[in-house]
């Protein structure tokens, strides 16, 4: 699983791009968005010291077909609107990722959150590519999950003795104490420590490139 960060450049045609760098310092924020066929449907919450203008240029936009005025206070407004051009949801919904909300559009520019194998991220990229829509890899952080190769109890084991200092130098937890801690016998904790440890070091050890393997002569 990785985690990517995304700055979205959105086409100046499209409504949302040209109406958000009218109005550089307002933020659309993009609270739940849903394709229905062609069109989109997505609710919003816009901040403007220009708010009537600004919600007035949105309602009046080429593509936007309806928009309902839900909540007004102050510089704050709520509000429901479908669009004839998704783009943003296109890429994403070809692609197959959930895409995380609310996400903020600022002076043209989109944040993206996404979580999803390495795989489906790299589909988006070919399709944001192929729907013209720029955008930046601000961070990419590969998630390591929990190795399900390691029993509960290992993995309860391992991390008691992480947390306890067993594996500093010097070390800071005994054996002993480790096993006392989780109310074990010593050989019990030892035997399950070892077997925990061999998993570790040999998956460790088979994901290493071939390079970096020492081969017996």
């Amino acid at each position: 699983m990785a985690r990517a960060n995304l700055t979205i450049t959105v086409p100046e045609d499209v409504w949302v791009g040209r109406v958000s760098r009218a109005y550089p310092n307002a933020r659309i924020r993009i609270l739940a968005a849903l394709p229905d066929g062609d069109h989109g449907v997505a609710l919003a919450e816009v901040t403007s010291d220009q708010l009537p203008d600004l919600v007035g240029d949105i309602r009046t936009a080429e593509m936007i077909v309806d928009l309902d005025l839900l909540q007004h206070h102050g510089e704050t407004a709520l509000i429901q609107f479908e669009t004839t051009t998704p783009l943003l949801l296109q890429p994403i919904k070809s692609s197959g990722i959930p895409l995380e909300m609310p996400f903020d559009i600022q002076d043209g520019q989109a944040k993206w959150e996404i979580n999803a194998p390495q795989e489906h991220l790299s589909r988006l990229g070919e399709k944001l590519e192929e729907f013209g829509i720029p955008f930046d890899v601000e961070e990419l952080r590969q998630q390591v999950e929990p190795d399900p190769a390691l029993t509960p109890r290992q993995r309860t084991l391992i991390v008691e003795a992480v947390e306890r200092g067993y594996y500093d130098t010097p070390r800071e937890c005994t054996l002993t104490d480790l096993a006392e801690a989780l109310d074990l016998a010593k050989s019990t904790c030892s035997e399950t420590l070892h077997r925990a440890e061999e998993t570790i070091i040999k998956e460790f050890v088979a994901e290493l490139p071939d390079s970096q393997v020492p081969r017996e002569d």
